[in-house]
């Protein structure tokens, strides 16, 4: 049974991901109101923070403000066994908060109050 209470949309999309560390791109798999999952190369701390962006083919950004909430390690093959074995890693994100441009200076907007 899926608990999750939100609508999600599969979509394959490229996103970069800001943390203190610096910035690193990542490829999102699914993305929902309240989460996104991503694959990236390196794993990212528990419970860290980091900004997300969404950068569209017109050149429009969204980014939001989410925390890490767990990280997914998969190893495997192809069906028929055959070729060298493969592998992926991803993070699963928590949307803590939007970023919109509408006010200067930027503001994070979540859905209930406005944080500067």
């Amino acid at each position: 049974m899926d608990r999750r209470q939100s609508l999600r949309f599969d979509k394959v999309f490229t996103v970069y991901l800001t943390s203190q560390e610096g910035m690193t791109r990542g490829i999102a798999r699914n993305i929902s109101a309240q989460g996104i999952f991503v694959e990236t190369r390196e794993p990212m701390p528990l419970g860290g923070r980091l900004k997300v962006t969404f950068s569209g083919e017109d050149g429009t950004e969204l980014s939001c403000l989410c925390e890490v909430r767990y990280q997914v390690a998969l190893n495997y093959a192809s069906p028929d066994g055959s070729g060298d074995p493969k592998a992926s890693r991803g993070i699963g994100l928590r949307i803590i908060a939007y970023e919109t441009k509408e006010d200067h200076p930027l503001l994070l907007v979540d859905r209930e109050r406005v944080m500067h």
